[in-house]
């Protein structure tokens, strides 16, 4: 599961070649949290509510990194590391 961003804890990564929807795996300590990217909807598991805003506020920002990554890891190609929130 290539990581593709760190931050305040929570690790955002992708499987390669995952089922669609297009989304992004997200853990904090205990928590998962798997996110489609263009709704930014969880699509299963939670975070605790501070996690999940730092997430979504994250992902907003970064959504076409998202969707390149997306295809990457479909093309079982190396993924690109994305900007932290900060």
């Amino acid at each position: 599961m290539p990581q593709i961003s760190r931050f305040f804890g929570i690790i955002i990564y992708m499987y390669f070649n995952d089922h669609s929807p297009p989304h992004f795996h997200a853990e904090y300590g205990e928590y998962e949290a798997v996110y489609a990217i263009e709704t930014l909807e969880t699509l299963r598991g939670s975070l605790p509510r501070r996690a999940h805003g730092m997430v979504v506020e994250w992902a907003t920002f970064h959504r076409d990194e998202l969707r390149k990554n997306w295809e990457l890891a479909r093309q079982m190609q190396t993924l690109n590391g994305i900007e932290p929130l900060e």
